[in-house]
């Protein structure tokens, strides 16, 4: 492992929910999701911000899914996002929704459009809110990672392995032969937070490092990672800091997939499994 660099091996706790708090008190989350056949990226991406804690979440999903993802949940906002072929008009939606956000989670199920790389790139060269970036969004920074170092807010990386790679320039082999050495060297390269999904996720900023005991290999299918996003979101959304925000969602949300293959088994468990199971995993975080 490179030198210098913190092991953490203890859970930062969860924020203070005051007597007096309301939904302004606990964070406005804008989930920046889905597109066409993918719609549910959305719904599990939204369902975690708010099972996560967060006071307020908005999905602004393309407007032609926009009453699939709307009526899957109705503990969310939803906003549709029109002109796709108008870059300047998708991007400048975002960013209207972006102005009353505490945080942005962008990227589960949107594609990788010319839309969702303007989208993706206005946040970070313009946005001043922090934003997790997952999935499509990852996809689309691989030709220009550099542009991540012109953030002066915080930003939350989620890859998988294969994301991981393409950002890199590497195999996914060559990934998984050296983790958390190029997760490491990543996050110091590019001053993010990094989450590198997998077995003993890994989360690092360069100066700190956490590997994540929870989870089990029921976990590997779709949509899971959506839920990991909006978690993380909704604590960063509820003053975590970032890093802080990644290590106590990731440990929670393996908890809550080990409490799901408790009850339904690896072999059956699903990601919407996952999502129910996280108040217990919350509960058990509570009590500490």
């Amino acid at each position: 492992m490179t030198s210098g660099v913190q092991t953490v091996s203890s859970l930062p706790a969860l924020p203070v929910r005051p007597a007096d708090g309301h939904k302004g008190t606990f964070g406005t989350v804008l989930v920046v999701a889905g597109s066409r056949g993918m719609s549910g990226a959305a719904v599990l991406c939204g369902s975690a911000a708010v099972r996560g804690g967060a006071g307020l979440v908005r999905v602004a999903c393309p407007a032609d899914i926009q009453a699939v993802v709307a009526s899957a949940n109705p503990c969310y906002l939803t906003s549709g996002l029109t002109g796709a072929d108008q870059l300047d008009e998708y991007a400048e939606q975002v960013m209207v929704l972006a102005k009353t956000a505490d945080v942005i989670a962008v990227g589960p199920g949107l594609g990788q459009s010319d839309a969702v790389r303007d989208v993706v790139t206005q946040q970070i060269l313009t946005g001043h809110t922090p934003l997790v970036l997952d999935a499509d969004a990852v996809n689309v920074l691989s030709p220009i990672p550099e542009k991540l170092r012109e953030r002066t807010q915080p930003v939350v990386l989620t890859p998988h392995p294969g994301e991981f790679a393409r950002l890199t320039g590497t195999t996914t082999a060559q990934v998984q032969s050296n983790r958390l050495n190029l997760a490491i060297g990543f996050a110091q390269r590019w001053h993010v937070v990094l989450v590198l999904k997998g077995q003993h996720t890994i989360v690092t900023d360069g100066s700190r490092v956490y590997v994540n005991g929870t989870g089990n290999p029921g976990m590997g299918t779709g949509g899971t990672g959506d839920v990991l996003t909006g978690l993380v979101a909704a604590l960063i959304g509820q003053g975590m800091g970032a890093f802080d925000a990644a290590v106590l969602g990731t440990w929670i949300h393996g908890r809550a997939g080990d409490l799901a293959a408790d009850a339904v088994g690896q072999t059956a468990l699903c990601a919407t499994d996952v999502l129910s199971h996280l108040p217990l995993a919350l509960r058990e975080v509570e009590r500490r």
